[in-house]
């Protein structure tokens, strides 16, 4: 469908689809959408829900963190019916954009993963300093501080004057590429910790906290760093030379549709990873729809 044609019908028939159904490809893309959002919203939903209705989880700082990306991720998945659903595209030139208020919410993922690092490090290698000055209502209010930087930004970008927007933007980018670095060293001092300190306590219930929650945060981080790199690098490449790959709308943007599969992965390995999580989950109401999950999850603990 030409650009022309493509305005007529967003004129008369309001915002067209993000394909146009003419060559089998589009309705791949068009159903893998749907399938994504549905099920990101469903998956990170459920981890949100799980956290939030269980005491034991919520007074623990780690799951906080969860509870903070798994919104985001919630939020991701809902947005994808607007972003990928329909022809929006949010960078220059936008065409039915949000104002990057959608497409932000990557951002409230990095900034947390960051943050959650640092407490599992303070966590594991300075127990007495963490026990003592890292409350829940610390942690928390850092999520929340998480959503405000990022969105203080996306507000910036919009009412600033445009040659100012783009100096913002431009900081912005500088920015997350230290945070992403800074991610990376402390995914590899983690695992070192993970693997010399945590090895020599002598076997408890707190070591194997320890440890579970170093296993799920290295595990997050790593797999967010390779999902959402691609998009990251492609940006940064458009920015600085008059390279990178240009698409046609959110819906055909491969990378950035990677970098939104954390929503899906993210929880995932949430789950995966903790026993109390899963359970917590399987408790708010999917055991009434596979009961036999619930058998097994009990089974399995009960063995360990």
């Amino acid at each position: 469908m030409s650009g022309a044609l493509r305005e007529e019908n967003a004129s008369y028939h309001g915002i067209p689809f993000s394909v146009d159904f003419t060559h089998p490809e589009d309705y791949f893309i068009f159903i893998y959408q749907i399938v994504f959002a549905t099920c990101a919203f469903l998956l990170a939903g459920s981890v949100t829900m799980g956290i939030l209705k269980t005491r034991a989880l919520r007074n623990q700082n780690r799951f906080i963190f969860m509870a903070n990306t798994s919104i985001s991720d919630t939020l991701t998945g809902l947005s994808v019916y607007y972003l990928c659903v329909f022809d929006v595209q949010e960078a220059y030139p936008s065409r039915n954009g949000t104002f990057f208020i959608l497409t932000s919410l990557l951002g409230v993922n990095v900034l947390t993963f960051m943050f959650a690092q640092f407490d599992r490090y303070c966590a594991v290698c300075h127990p007495f300093f963490y026990s003592r000055f890292i409350s829940s209502s610390l942690v928390t209010g850092v999520c929340v501080y998480c959503w405000f930087h990022v969105y203080i930004q996306t507000l910036a970008l919009q009412i600033v004057p445009a040659a100012v927007a783009v100096k913002v933007y431009a900081f912005s980018i500088a920015y997350f590429q230290i945070v992403v670095v800074t991610k990376i060293i402390m995914n590899i001092k983690l695992y070192v910790v993970a693997r010399n300190q945590l090895a020599r306590d002598a076997p408890s219930p707190e070591r194997e906290n320890k440890r579970e929650s170093l296993r799920i945060i290295i595990l997050v981080v790593a797999v967010f760093l390779i999902l959402w790199t691609p998009a990251f690098v492609n940006i940064v490449v458009k920015q600085v030379t008059t390279y990178g790959i240009y698409f046609r709308n959110e819906a055909t943007n491969i990378f950035a549709s990677m970098a939104r599969f954390n929503a899906i992965s993210t929880s995932a390995l949430y789950i995966w990873a903790s026993p109390e999580l899963r359970e917590a989950v399987l408790h708010i109401g999917w055991h009434k729809v596979r009961p036999q999950i619930t058998r097994y999850n009990l089974k399995s603990n009960s063995k360990s």
